[in-house]
């Protein structure tokens, strides 16, 4: 379970700096998409890591909601990321797009809001 977490933690700091890196092109040169799904898929992979660190079996069709509210279960100091602002229609994985700048950027918000959260809780360094 620990190699498990920790690729996907691995994982979820990739995507956040792919993310990260599409952030900081010039404004016409962003594409939406990238930042859209590379940061769920960052959401998505920091949630999992924790839930089966904790011994928790994933469902492959859970939604980000989902793993999100399993993870306040187990941590009720994941309330402290907030996933309000989370419009977008990618809570399941055939369907990652955000058109709209703020939509994109609340999507990477809170995949770095996630990442600074377990950092600072010392689930990840």
């Amino acid at each position: 379970m620990e190699d498990t977490s920790k690729k996907l933690y691995e994982e979820a700091v990739q995507k956040l700096k792919e993310a990260n890196f599409e952030l900081c092109r010039p404004e016409e040169d962003v594409v939406a998409q990238l930042v859209c799904s590379n940061a769920q898929s960052a959401i998505s992979n920091f949630l999992k890591g924790f839930l089966i660190e904790n011994g928790i079996e994933i469902q492959k069709e859970e939604s980000i909601s989902d793993l999100y509210e399993q993870c306040k279960v187990i941590d009720e100091r994941f309330s402290e990321v907030q996933l309000s602002g989370f419009n977008c229609t990618a809570h399941k994985e055939d369907s990652r797009f955000c058109n709209e700048s703020s939509r994109f950027s609340r999507c990477f918000d809170i995949a770095d809001s996630l990442d600074t959260f377990l950092r600072r809780e010392k689930i990840i360094s």
